[in-house]
C-alpha cells in the first residue's frame, strides 16, 4: 500500500555561484517514512537537504520543484517558507552551537515555535517546554540554562526538542551525530528512533555513516556529482551495492570496522 507524498522533489537543479551541486534530482517521501542521503564529499546532500527544508545558503539558487505538506518551496516568499517550517518541515543541523541562539535560554528557544506555531500562552508553552525537554532525556531545570552551559550532546537534544516541537510532518536531519563521540551519537539516534515513532515524522537524514544510516532508516538514496546514482531500501542497497560510489562507500564502511580476533 503507497503512502500520501509529505515531500515530492521533481528536477531539483540547485546553482551555487553558479555551479551545479544539484543537478536533476527527483524524490519521494510518503507519510512516516525514513530516507537517508548518502554520497561523498561535495554529491550535493546538503544542499538537498537545506531546498527541502526551505533554508537555502547564500548564493543558491533552485529550480525545479520541491513541495513538502503540499507547499511549493522553489521560489516561495520568505512568509510561506516560514509558514511550512515547524509544523511542515523542522532541520536539525549538525552544528548545535550555530543553530541555538547564544544568548537565550534553552526554555525560552523551545518555547518560541510553540507560540507561534501552535498558539500556546506562555504557561502552555512552559509545561510543553518540561515535556520537550523530558522527551529528549534532559531535566526540566536545563530549561534555563544557555546553550554554551551545556555538552554538545545536550545541545543536540535541545535542537531536536526544537525540531520536533510542533510536531512536524518532516524532520531534515543534516548529520546531526558528526560532532558527538559514538557513545552520545548512539544515544541520540534512539532518541530521534523513538521520537519519530512516536510522532509519525517522516525523516530525510543526510549522513556519512553507514551505520547510522542502517540504524536508523528503511530507505536510502546515494548521490554523485549531484546526482542519484542508486537508490532503494537500505539493506538491499547496502548488501548488494551496483554502483561504484556506493560499493566504495560500503567497502569504507567495513574498513572502518576493526577486525575481532578470537
Amino acid at each position: 500500500m503507497s503512502t500520501s507524498a509529505i515531500v515530492e522533489i521533481r528536477d531539483l537543479r540547485v546553482l551555487v555561484g553558479g555551479i551545479p551541486g544539484v543537478d536533476g534530482l527527483a524524490l519521494r517521501i510518503g507519510d512516516g517514512e525514513r530516507w537517508g542521503l548518502v554520497g561523498p564529499s561535495g554529491a550535493g546532500k546538503s544542499l538537498t537537504a537545506a531546498a527541502v527544508a526551505g533554508l537555502m545558503p547564500p548564493g543558491a539558487t533552485a529550480t525545479g520543484s520541491v513541495r513538502v505538506a503540499g507547499t511549493e518551496l522553489v521560489g516561495a516568499s520568505e512568509p510561506a517558507l516560514a509558514d511550512v517550517r515547524g509544523s511542515g518541515v523542522a532541520l536539525v543541523a549538525q552544528d548545535s552551537a550555530v543553530a541555538l541562539h547564544p544568548l537565550l535560554p534553552v526554555g525560552r528557544q523551545l518555547a518560541m515555535p510553540l507560540r507561534r506555531h501552535q498558539g500556546l500562552d506562555r504557561a502552555g508553552a512552559r509545561a510543553r517546554t518540561a515535556e520537550l525537554l523530558a522527551e529528549v532525556d534532559l531535566p526540566a531545570e536545563l530549561a534555563r540554562a544557555r546553550p554554551a552551559q551545556l555538552s554538545g550532546g545536550q545541545r543536540q537534544r535541545v535542537a531536536l526538542a526544537a525540531a520536533l516541537a510542533c510536531r512536524p510532518r518532516l524532520l531534515v536531519a543534516d548529520e546531526p551525530t558528526a560532532a558527538l563521540d559514538p557513545p552520545v551519537a548512539r544515544a541520540l539516534l534512539d532518541r530521534v528512533d523513538r521520537s519519530l515513532a512516536a510522532a509519525g515524522t517522516a525523516l530525510l537524514l543526510v549522513t556519512h555513516d553507514l551505520g547510522v544510516l542502517a540504524a536508523v532508516c528503511e530507505h536510502v538514496v546515494v548521490l554523485a556529482g549531484g546526482r542519484v546514482v542508486e537508490s532503494g531500501t537500505v539493506p538491499e542497497v547496502l548488501a548488494a551495492p551496483e554502483h561504484e560510489v556506493t560499493r566504495e562507500l560500503v567497502e569504507a564502511a567495513r574498513l572502518s570496522v576493526p577486525e575481532v580476533r578470537a
